[in-house]
């Protein structure tokens, strides 16, 4: 039997590198995104693209929560609170408090999802791109937060009840920006298609924590970021 990994796909750099270790690792495809009220909901268009790419366009689930647009309290989600820009915030990864940017319960919710969704389709492992080295400081991508999850899962799921739990793969989560654009180039992921901008327009803006992060990772790997952005 062919083996199933669900893909939490945003069609961001870190969940598209996640594509291509999940088909690395031989399973069969599962990918799924959310709409959520985001401000970069363009986003989901690069995923359909992500998932058309790997040939699982059929398969991929978008899933609506509005209901985080309606609770706000995050630049991503409110549009009363702006994204910040260049200098206006710590660059992913330095000191600084938890940032705007932050969505309560994302991660949480995203995962609960994909629980439901794996045990549906028979998928024995989900891929999460959390990351806990270049990031902007998330509770909910931290390895302690996947560590409990993980533990509620084995026991609110048929499948963890009777000894065969669902796993969450994170393989990014100890690598640098650069360690994952090196490893996504290895594995000819196509980041062409991906974005990673928070203001959700075609063309990347360049000053956001994401982009500028992003960016960050390409030039400390070597490589040019193959999308278009307004400023480098």
């Amino acid at each position: 039997m062919t083996k199933k990994a669900v893909i939490i796909l945003s069609g961001g750099l870190d969940s598209t590198t996640c594509m291509g270790y999940a088909k690395e690792a031989g399973y069969e495809l599962y990918p799924l995104s959310f709409d959520y009220g985001q401000r970069h909901v363009i986003e989901l268009d690069n995923a359909r693209a992500v998932a058309d790419y790997y040939g699982t366009g059929e398969r991929h689930k978008v899933v609506k929560l509005g209901f985080l647009r309606e609770f706000g309290g995050s630049a991503l989600t409110d549009d009363a609170i702006d994204v910040p820009k260049t200098g206006e915030e710590p660059v992913q990864g330095e000191p600084g408090e938890i940032p705007v940017t932050y969505v309560p319960g994302r991660n949480l919710l995203f995962l609960s999802i994909a629980t439901s969704y794996a045990e549906t389709v028979g998928a024995e492992a989900i891929y999460i791109g959390v990351n806990a080295l270049d990031y902007s400081g998330y509770p909910d991508c931290r390895p302690e937060f996947i560590a409990k999850v993980q533990e509620v899962m084995a026991l609110a799921t048929k499948v963890g009840v009777e000894g065969k739990p669902i796993s969450i793969e994170t393989p990014l989560i100890y690598l640098t920006k650069a360690g994952i654009v090196a490893e996504g180039m290895r594995m000819e992921v196509p980041y062409h298609l991906t974005t990673s901008c928070y203001n959700g327009e075609a063309e990347a803006c360049g000053e956001c924590d994401s982009c500028r992060l992003r960016l960050k990772g390409f030039a400390e790997a070597g490589l040019t970021d193959p999308i278009t952005y307004k400023q480098r």
